[in-house]
């Protein structure tokens, strides 16, 4: 037999400038620099550079980083993630990069996926690269955003935007649904989950939720929406009803409702339905259980619901998807 190779890791370059936040700079190495294959093979190589040149960089508080890479490694990379850094609107307060900015965005390559977090997304619009696209930043600076770049189909009030080879995220934190959101779509939900557990956040929040959730504070003895969502995945098999799930809590069919939008940024109904998602998409992945059996367990009853709603969510059809991401 000839020489069989493993294939290279998808390289992903973060460009970081004066004024970086730690913890944005950290999402892509943890969630990317996490994800294996089933033969514990990295999927991912994760490298750190600047416009300017390898050297010292200064982040938003005490802390110094050395990059070891330049503007380089932008014509090398499969992604290149822009986090915030700089002012709040990443150098185009007036809607202009600065040259060194500018010269580094320049290099990459053309079908390079590129991807924003927070306000790294008025980078990428003084850039060009969101002109006519929908996207998104931190709700905050959305008005700024929208008076800056008239031209960007901004939506203030989701997580993230996944346009194709241009992705943008809210504030800090969703840059993690959002690297999930990415290794989810190249490598399927296993691995994705994988890298959830290990890192301990939730392996999937829809990047069409809501930014800013208001959460009740609940009485004394309240177990409030979580008991109600946790025997709902614990009966994803049968009927589910919101009546149902309003009286695992005892609260009204209005009281649950609204509780639940405040707590979630979600519908009782869109949540359950992404929940039987979820779970087709790990059976279809893990087990070789059939198309029937697979809906049954998930609530769709027939193979051709789950065929219909599948599709309806991910634009692809179950057989397709375990032909792609079993393992």
């Amino acid at each position: 037999m000839g020489d069989v190779r493993a294939p290279q890791p998808h390289r992903v370059a973060v460009l970081i400038q004066d004024g970086f936040i730690p913890f944005e700079i950290g999402i892509p190495h943890r969630i990317f620099g996490k994800a294996r294959d089933s033969e514990d093979r990295l999927l991912y190589e994760v490298v750190t550079c600047t416009p300017g040149g390898p050297g010292p960089v200064q982040s938003d508080s005490d802390l110094v980083v050395l990059a070891p890479h330049g503007p380089e490694a932008l014509a090398e990379a499969d992604t290149v993630v822009v986090p915030k850094f700089g002012s709040d609107y990443a150098e185009a307060t007036d809607g202009v990069l600065s040259a060194p900015l500018k010269e580094a965005l320049d290099q990459i390559r053309p079908g390079t996926r590129i991807m924003s977090i927070c306000t790294g997304a008025f980078a990428l619009a003084a850039a060009g690269l969101l002109d006519g696209r929908p996207a998104t930043t931190h709700w905050a600076h959305t008005d700024h955003f929208r008076t800056l770049f008239p031209q960007v189909r901004l939506n203030p009030d989701v997580l993230f935007v996944d346009d194709g080879d241009i992705l943008t995220s809210a504030g800090v934190a969703s840059g993690i649904d959002l690297c999930l959101h990415v290794v989810r779509s190249d490598h399927g939900a296993a691995v994705a989950n994988r890298v959830a557990r290990a890192t301990v956040v939730p392996p999937h929040r829809d990047g069409g939720q809501a930014q800013f959730i208001r959460h009740h504070a609940p009485a004394p003895g309240d177990s409030g929406i979580p008991a109600a969502t946790a025997w709902a995945r614990a009966h994803l098999d049968q009927p589910i009803t919101l009546e149902a799930m309003a009286a695992q809590v005892s609260m009204s069919v209005r009281t649950f409702t609204r509780r639940f939008r405040d707590e979630t940024g979600d519908s009782p109904g869109r949540w359950l339905q992404r929940q039987r998602i979820e779970l087709a998409r790990n059976l279809l992945e893990t087990t070789d259980l059939t198309m029937e059996q697979v809906a049954a367990r998930c609530g769709f009853n027939t193979a051709q619901s789950l065929r219909l709603h599948f599709h309806a969510a991910l634009g692809i059809t179950p057989t397709a998807y375990r032909r792609t991401f079993r393992g």
